[in-house]
């Protein structure tokens, strides 16, 4: 079954769910190691936002770790997905072609293929955050830097380490705003 199937059915689950004025506004697909799938379903109402992780089953997800695990690992993903290429790839990766053709330096093909590697390897959406495709984003930006000449620090490692912070926010966001019990 694809993930959009998954995320329909989820999002039938996640409804009988909803207090009277609410409606469900997102839902994210995430994988934490040892947890199994987890659907973080975001409600809103009247201004007011709420969260529930729904399990493969459609059953809410009792455990603090486990919905705490889901929600930084979705928030990670989308922010290397953000920070892959330096934030814009297409506008990269056309700005490497023009480099190619006005002056042909030395390595532009390998930074094309690393680029065009690193563009395979970004999931369209709907996608399933997991620590697995954080890793392959991971490498595939570090060899695309390399390509690039940066070859002590990563850009793509310190914007993440910067996005610390807001994981950690988003996470007590969704402890915080839980619709039901957290062990």
């Amino acid at each position: 079954m694809a993930l959009s199937d998954d995320l329909e059915r989820i999002a039938a689950a996640a409804a009988a769910f909803a207090a009277p004025a609410e409606r469900i506004v997102g839902i994210l697909a995430a994988e934490p190691l040892g947890g199994g799938r987890i659907y973080l379903c975001a409600y809103a109402a009247d201004g007011e936002h709420g969260w529930l992780a729904l399990d493969d089953t459609g059953t809410p997800v009792a455990s603090r770790e486990t919905v705490r695990q889901a929600a930084s690992l979705a928030a990670l993903c989308e922010v290397a997905e953000e920070s892959a290429g330096g934030g814009d790839l297409g506008e990269l990766r056309a700005r490497l072609a023009e480099l190619r053709e006005r002056e042909a330096p030395e390595g532009i093909e390998e930074a094309e293929q690393a680029a065009a590697a690193l563009a395979a390897t970004l999931q369209g959406e709907p996608r399933l955050a997991t620590t697995d495709y954080l890793d392959r984003l991971g490498a595939a930006s570090r060899r695309l830097e390399q390509a690039l000449g940066d070859a002590t620090g990563s850009p793509f490692a310190a914007a993440l380490q910067q996005a610390i912070p807001a994981v950690e926010e988003l996470a007590t966001d969704v402890e915080r705003r839980y619709k039901g019990p957290l062990a």
